[in-house]
């Protein structure tokens, strides 16, 4: 059965250095995820026809002239969105290392934050701990085993003194 008790703790300090490192490999992921879904899904559109019909809509409409087609370069799509990505990840970086400093400066004039986490033990409480059993003292006698000679020297046996050395 295991026990759980209520550990308050503080959290004073954020290492900016840590979050550096770890925003940024959270970032990148993220950032690739995004450049990913959003060429995946800009094909998925280009494939419907959309950007098309959206072209014929403003053609008809006179907003472009026959013959153009804003939506006919994927390469500069797909550029923007790489560049766009690498742009969100640097800001999002740094803004979370700004944000960890700024955190460090008010922590020292507020205290930080206090956390109340709930800690299991696989240990049972004394409360639930059984009575240790009598123990029987054994009905022979052992005769302690000696392996050293006599002029052994134990731990536990005083010695004779000697000046400390001066340095």
């Amino acid at each position: 059965m295991a026990t759980v008790r209520r550990v308050r703790r503080i959290i004073r300090k954020i290492d900016p250095w840590t979050v550096l490192k770890t925003g940024a490999v959270v970032f990148a992921v993220a950032a690739i995820a995004i450049v990913l879904g959003v060429i995946i899904g800009w094909s998925i559109i280009v494939r419907a026809g959309i950007p098309d019909a959206i072209t014929e809509l403003l053609v008809q409409v006179t907003l472009l002239e026959p013959g153009d087609n804003p939506f006919a370069n994927t390469e500069q799509f797909t550029r923007f969105v790489v560049f766009g990505a690498l742009v969100w990840w640097a800001v999002t970086t740094g803004f979370a290392v700004l944000l960890a400093v700024i955190y460090n400066l008010t922590s020292d004039v507020v205290g930080g934050l206090e956390v109340v986490v709930l800690e299991e033990s696989l240990n049972p409480p004394e409360s639930y701990l059984p009575e240790p059993e009598e123990q029987h003292e054994p009905s022979e006698e052992i005769e302690p085993v000696f392996y050293g000679t006599s002029d052994d020297v134990y731990a536990d046996e005083p010695t004779e003194e000697t000046e400390p050395v001066r340095r």
